[in-house]
């Protein structure tokens, strides 16, 4: 019985088209952030030439993994990867905003650079944007195998499908869940344990809108639960710890616990708060 079932295990590797494994996929993305990122490097450059190389080594493991699965990929490999490339500047540009954004709101961060090199929140920030990047380029398998690759590594479930605006602040971020059709302004920040959910998991409601949007300015604070697609948390709200919502908030509002109800309320902004 062993022969046989080994047998039959042969067979189904034989038969498996040839794809990238999870491992090269993750160590090509690790090499990108080293690229980006001299505070994630291993390594000091002595020339430009060697950093060129280095670069020029890191786009031909990218064309090679895009090459592997060119059956399913919408253009060439070629163009693929020059169009991812060419978004890596702009990628590069928001991760170093939201870097800012993550030291600005914790005040035990020293700078801005040591959220880029210790802050989990920042790295799964990291995987997610280059993973939306292939997401949007429609190439297959990449942006769930990275996105979840950083599930494993910092507790934060970002779908590459989600929308997420510029400077994005996650505060500690284990457990964080954050759904495909979900879309998030700027200038918000979310603590540990939110999900941003959807009310019905129902395969037929796969190309529907389920995840909620969270407008400009807000802040989640830790184990609040936010769920469906029509629900709309208004922009400079605050919510609060461990609430549960399915509705939609207005803008400014204080969403909080009181006597275990739900409270909402207007919140009036300070000065220096005010557009």
């Amino acid at each position: 019985m062993e022969l046989n079932f080994l047998e039959n295990l042969y067979q189904e590797h034989r038969n498996m088209r040839a794809m990238p494994s999870p491992d090269e996929i993750c160590g090509m993305v690790n090499r990108i952030l080293k690229i980006l990122f001299p505070e994630l490097s291993d390594r000091q450059y002595d020339s430009f030439r060697a950093f060129e190389h280095q670069y020029r080594e890191t786009r031909l493991e990218v064309f090679n993994i895009l090459k592997a699965i060119q059956n399913d990929l919408v253009a060439t490999p070629e163009r693929t990867e020059q169009a991812f490339f060419e978004a890596l500047p702009t990628i590069h540009k928001r991760l170093i905003s939201d870097a800012k954004a993550i030291s600005s709101g914790d005040p035990a961060a020293l700078g801005w650079q040591e959220v880029i090199r210790t802050y989990p929140g920042f790295y799964a920030l990291a995987i997610y944007r280059i993973a939306h990047q292939f997401y949007q380029q429609k190439v297959p398998l990449l942006p769930r195998v990275l996105t979840e690759y950083a599930h494993g590594k910092t507790g934060i479930d970002i779908h590459p499908a989600a929308q997420i605006g510029d400077d994005f602040c996650i505060d500690h971020g284990t457990g964080i869940v954050i759904g495909a059709t979900t879309v998030i302004g700027n200038n918000v920040k979310i603590y540990q344990g939110v999900t941003l959910g959807a009310l019905s998991v129902e395969k037929k409601m796969a190309s529907l809108k389920r995840h909620p949007t969270i407008e400009d300015g807000v802040v989640i604070y830790s184990g609040a639960t936010i769920l469906g697609g029509d629900t709309v948390i208004g922009r400079d709200s605050i919510i609060g710890g461990n609430v549960w919502i399915i509705k939609s908030v207005p803008p400014r509002s204080r969403v909080y616990y009181d006597n275990s109800k739900v409270q909402v309320e207007r919140r009036e902004l300070a000065n220096d708060e005010l557009l």
